[in-house]
């Protein structure tokens, strides 16, 4: 094994891959390579800590340890089987296998997901005369394998929990939208810390979130911990000093120039929860207010939101009155701005009466959704014909 060129694959939001490696590239990696759902690289565990701990778009690191090509369950069991997993990580480690596959003439996923466990709890009872313990909840250690149609490649989950979890939000509070999408869509925006930022829809404040901590240097992963802490090759006097040096960085709270808004009081409760259990509430400033009738922070910036869209017919009429409203009041409000709306509403550049500049496909999990940019110039609406298109 040469440790100053190992295998590494960062899956990420769809749609996102470009900017991810683009990330990555600024992180050090080398071989950087945007595939469909994420980014290959290679490069040392100090690389393998660094994208843990500071990538904000990435959803975990992922070490490949084996690519090999199969036929059938009993070719995977041997692969797996040949793996000397007691070098990698102690019988001690409890573990949970995760199977995904594209094109594989593998009739059950349930099964080969068994096969492998059995392979890596055999190789164990052969080398130490113990198996490790399954654990599907909360594993010590993730071993994913990947399945196309002729080959399949097994790695070890450097990550443990899924990135986008960074340990910011008010215990039990979800949002529609992850960490890691906002912060590429941040990207997608080319917001900067140096522009007023505004989200006027901010709903639990995921973006606002993202954004206080790129304003303040904060890196990405320094309040969680990390599955490559239970392996082996783990150095945790390399990874103090990482993590040191990261918090070290960082901006003491302040006024960032970020600005968040909801309708709705008890949502916007549950936003400065959550900056508040973040220690970022002095880093932005909330208001209660109706988008409609609100006034800009400043004379130009950047406005990012994810606005409501409906699943229920009364719901997806009422959109339809309101989007036209919005457009003529981004219109009316906010010249000298961009305005950067998310969502999986296909009606909107059409109701909203606004010409995007630029439209992204991106996807919120498996929802297929678009990242509209528009630039906001006195007198940019525009009359919609008859029967156009978004």
């Amino acid at each position: 094994m040469n440790r100053d060129s190992l295998q590494f694959f960062a899956p990420c939001p769809r749609g996102l891959e470009h900017v991810c490696a683009h990330e990555l590239t600024e992180l050090g990696a080398a071989g950087v390579k945007a595939t469909n759902g994420g980014v290959s690289v290679v490069g040392s565990f100090d690389l393998c800590y660094r994208i843990n701990l500071e990538s904000r778009i990435a959803s975990r690191v992922l070490w490949q340890i084996a690519h090999c090509g199969y036929r059938n369950e009993r070719d995977v069991y041997e692969a797996a089987r040949a793996i000397a997993w007691p070098d990698y990580f102690d019988v001690s480690r409890t573990l949970r296998v995760n199977v995904a596959a594209t094109n594989s003439p593998l009739k059950s996923l349930d099964f080969i997901t068994l096969r492998i466990k059995d392979a890596v709890c055999d190789a164990f009872r052969d080398a130490t005369g113990r198996r490790p313990s399954v654990d599907t909840t909360a594993p010590d250690v993730r071993i994913h394998a990947y399945f196309d149609e002729r080959a399949v490649r097994i790695y070890l989950d450097t990550s443990g929990e899924a990135l986008f979890k960074r340990g910011l939000r008010a215990k039990g509070m979800q949002a529609p939208l992850r960490e890691n999408l906002a912060a590429g869509i941040l990207r997608l925006a080319e917001w900067r810390p140096s522009l007023p930022l505004l989200d006027p829809m901010c709903g639990a404040g995921t973006f606002l979130l993202e954004a206080a901590e790129i304003a303040l240097d904060r890196a990405a992963g320094a309040r969680r911990s990390f599955g490559f802490e239970k392996l082996n090759m783990f150095d945790r006097n390399q990874w103090s000093a990482m993590l040191e040096q990261a918090r070290g960085r960082e901006r003491p709270a302040q006024d960032c120039g970020i600005h968040g808004s909801d309708l709705y009081g008890e949502v916007l409760k549950v936003a400065r929860e959550n900056l508040t259990h973040a220690g970022l509430e002095s880093a932005v400033s909330l208001k209660q207010a109706n988008v409609l009738e609100l006034s800009p922070p400043a004379s130009n910036g950047v406005l990012v939101t994810n606005p409501p869209y409906g699943v229920r017919l009364g719901e997806e009429t009422e959109l339809a009155q309101f989007y036209p409203k919005l457009g003529d009041a981004l219109k009316r409000r906010f010249a000298g701005w961009r305005a950067c709306i998310f969502t999986a509403d296909m009606r909107l550049p059409k109701l909203i009466g606004l010409k995007p500049r630029r439209r992204t496909p991106l996807f919120n999990g498996a929802l297929e959704c678009r990242l509209y940019e528009f630039e906001l110039i006195a007198g940019a609406m525009r009359r919609r014909k008859a029967g156009e298109e978004g």
